[in-house]
């Protein structure tokens, strides 16, 4: 008995192995309301870039290739000063984002060929650990579309355009979405391309995207599972979060 679950192990494994993954990690963004001149992926914290967090844990993962999306004055800096600097060598090349997020998002799904399934990250998260990537991983081979995120903890409103509450959802229902987000590539892929061929006709009917999700539940019409991923995958938008990512981060490591 405990050979033939052994040998069920192995052959997981070796399934698991056949299928090719790819993160698209974005670092293309301006980071305006943190103040500052440095753009917030790379910003230090604890000594290293902020961007240095999510790559590493992507690289040291089973993640098999990894593009990273940049803004064009900082293609050389990502390639000199982040990838070669810290041995980043699953990254297989440095991309130009674009104007909005969603722009920057098929940059590095264009530039990626031959994979099975994609994960999508905001550099700004450097709290992504290898056990929510394995947990959203094995959701997304059987639900083929998957955000990571985690309940809220308070109670949230629904506010009118005076500002005056309108409806209190169930707070049960109610998740903050955070990232990676991942999807069958082929999935994402022709999700995105309809996007962009409509990207007009979207913002003439004052569509706002805003994640991935969001335009495989509205191009494509299917489902979007919810992986929960941990309180501590914070996103770094203002000067307080650099203190609070830290603490984690240093916990992390404390725990290592």
């Amino acid at each position: 008995m405990l050979k033939t679950v052994v040998n069920m192990g192995k052959k997981k494994a070796e399934a698991d192995k056949s299928l090719r993954t790819a993160a698209v990690v974005l670092a293309a963004g301006s980071g305006k309301r943190m103040g500052s001149s440095t753009k917030k992926q790379y910003m230090l914290v604890d000594g290293k870039p902020i961007i240095y967090y999510a790559l590493k844990t992507f690289q040291d993962s089973f993640i098999d290739e990894i593009v990273l999306v940049a803004s064009p004055e900082d293609i050389d800096f990502c390639r000199k000063e982040i990838v070669e600097e810290y041995g980043f060598n699953k990254v297989s090349r440095v991309v130009e984002g674009g104007r909005e997020r969603y722009h920057s998002v098929a940059a590095g799904l264009r530039s990626i060929a031959g994979c099975d399934y994609i994960f999508i990250h905001d550099g700004a998260r450097p709290v992504i650990t290898e056990e929510i990537l394995d947990r959203v991983f094995a959701d997304v081979k059987e639900y083929q579309a998957c955000v990571v995120g985690m309940p809220v903890k308070d109670t949230i409103k629904i506010a009118d355009e005076k500002g005056n509450i309108a409806t209190t959802p169930r707070r049960d229902l109610v998740w903050t979405v955070q990232t990676p987000q991942v999807f069958a590539y082929s999935l994402i892929k022709n999700a995105y391309d309809e996007l962009l061929e409509r990207e007009q006709e979207l913002l003439a009917a004052g569509t706002a995207i805003t994640d991935d999700a969001m335009v495989v539940e509205s191009l494509t019409g299917h489902l979007v599972r919810l992986t929960k991923g941990s309180y501590e995958n914070i996103k770094i938008t203002t000067p307080e979060d650099i203190q609070i990512a830290e603490s984690f981060l240093k916990k992390a490591k404390s725990c290592c």
